[in-house]
């Protein structure tokens, strides 16, 4: 019998992303089964989609500093005996109190291209990039995240989004999440099938 495969994925907010995951090991698409989602924000509405699948939810937020909440909240993901760690709109840099306990297994999401715009509001600093003539695409990555740099960890899959001479904000940030969650079912599929050669991508 194949291993089960168990995924954890913490999220910050709403969890569009968590849906798309969510569903996807729903139908079978991803071979995998999301044993819990854990926010550091009781509000994040993604708490919401967990539950609606009966999936186990925990919201676990930081009262201490940076190092002994990672070490603390490292500890706790760890009882769940995860092969992937998905970051799916995760609003906390990990340090590495906590990816130290899973190497090559911690996937972040990020709405631009590898080395652009990394940490928060990447799609609006790239349609204001683009209306300064300084880009005509913008794109998504899924990356590795082996050690505390921002959203510049080993590329496991990128995806370029056009930006359209009528686009706006709200617009573009529409398409990027529609491409944001099929890139990252993909992803997260091929490396549950082990179609990613994560170990030589992290040497």
């Amino acid at each position: 019998m194949a291993k089960e495969v168990r995924l954890i994925v913490l999220i910050s907010g709403n969890g569009s992303n968590l849906q798309a995951l969510l569903s996807a090991c729903d139908t079978g698409q991803i071979s995998a089964n999301i044993l819990g989602v854990l926010s550091n924000r009781s509000e994040a509405y993604g708490l919401r989609r967990a539950e609606k699948y009966n999936i186990p939810t925990i919201v676990f937020h930081r009262l201490t500093n940076r190092a002994d909440y990672d070490e603390d909240l490292g500890n706790l993901v760890a009882t769940f005996k995860p092969d992937w760690i998905i970051l799916a709109g995760w609003m906390h840099i990990l340090s590495m109190k906590f990816l130290e306990k899973f190497p090559n297994k911690v996937v972040n999401l990020h709405p631009a291209l590898p080395g652009q715009f990394p940490g928060t509001k990447a799609i609006e600093r790239a349609y204001t990039a683009y209306q300064q003539g300084q880009i005509e695409q913008t794109g998504i990555m899924v990356h590795l995240v082996p050690d505390e740099g921002v959203d510049d960890g080993p590329v496991l899959a990128t995806q370029t989004v056009p930006i359209l001479p009528d686009d706006s904000v709200a617009s573009l940030a529409e398409r990027m999440h529609q491409t944001e969650h099929a890139l990252l079912v993909e992803t997260v599929r091929k490396l549950v099938v082990g179609e990613i050669d994560v170990k030589a991508l992290s040497n």
